[in-house]
């Protein structure tokens, strides 16, 4: 991660904007198909074919050495999961995180499916998860500061709800680099860390478990697990601040439109 913030013109922030677009629309593909009995290989083929027929090119495939276009992370995977052929059962929660280089831009989207039926303990988990992502968005406004996304996720996840915010992994700067300055953590303290200035573009991504937050990382150096094996839930945006507020690059309509079509995918929100 480059240690200093770079600003975005309005020019870069429209190729940041179409990156976040073929991310957002991966993701759809991947909502349409995604039910028990298909497996992360297959979403990642799909998803990866998606990204090359709009001219991108996966922005993690690659990336430091990570094999696969999607992050598949089920259950109590938080993040970094690596595709593979173990089929999804009912009952499942599973993130998909993807990136897309374009333009010489990138764009990083996340969202995470319930495959029904859900115990309504991992239902508000999901639900509380996704609405603190747009309640740190809010925060992300001209003279407001990182602590006030982070407090802003973190009232509603753990103060609120009592659910636990990973405090390793966090979010991210990003441009023409994949992680740049600076990391927007999900906790906080209003007021503090580093002042919110037109043309920053950051990645937000609250990573909430429905148990402890304490996470491991597996043998393959990729995949970040919870502790306890407890369930845990992860939804991204790419937001530009502007001088009237934030702008979401990245889109989850389009993610719940598929699903409006999907019935093996629990409509949390």
């Amino acid at each position: 991660m480059s240690k200093s913030i770079t600003y975005k013109t309005i020019d870069e922030i429209e190729l940041l904007k179409e990156s976040n677009r073929i991310v957002s629309l991966a993701l759809a593909e991947v909502a349409s198909i995604i039910r028990p009995g298909v497996n992360g290989e297959t979403l990642d083929t799909i998803a990866e074919e998606l990204i090359r027929d709009f001219g991108g090119i996966p922005g993690f495939k690659g990336y430091g050495g990570f094999p696969s276009t999607l992050c598949i992370s089920p259950n109590s995977v938080v993040v970094h999961g690596i595709p593979n052929k173990v089929e999804f059962k009912e009952g499942d929660i599973v993130s998909v995180d993807c990136g897309v280089l374009k333009g010489g831009f990138y764009g990083d989207c996340a969202f995470t499916f319930g495959l029904g039926p859900l115990n309504e303990s991992v239902q508000d988990l999901l639900k509380i998860t996704e609405e603190s992502l747009y309640l740190g968005i809010k925060e992300a406004i001209p003279g407001n500061r990182l602590g006030d996304i982070g407090f802003a996720i973190q009232n509603h996840t753990e103060f609120q709800n009592n659910f636990s915010v990973v405090r390793e992994m966090v979010g991210h700067g990003i441009g023409s680099n994949l992680h740049e300055a600076p990391e927007v953590p999900n906790y906080g303290k209003r007021g503090t860390g580093i002042k919110l200035v037109p043309g920053m573009v950051i990645a937000i991504e609250p990573m909430i478990n429905l148990g402890k937050r304490a996470i491991a990382q597996a043998s393959d150096g990729w995949t970040i697990f919870t502790k306890d094996l407890s369930p845990s839930a992860h939804f991204e945006h790419s937001v530009a601040i502007l001088d009237d507020g934030a702008q979401i690059l990245s889109t989850h309509e389009f993610i719940k439109d598929s699903l409006k079509k999907n019935p093996n995918v629990m409509k949390i929100c």
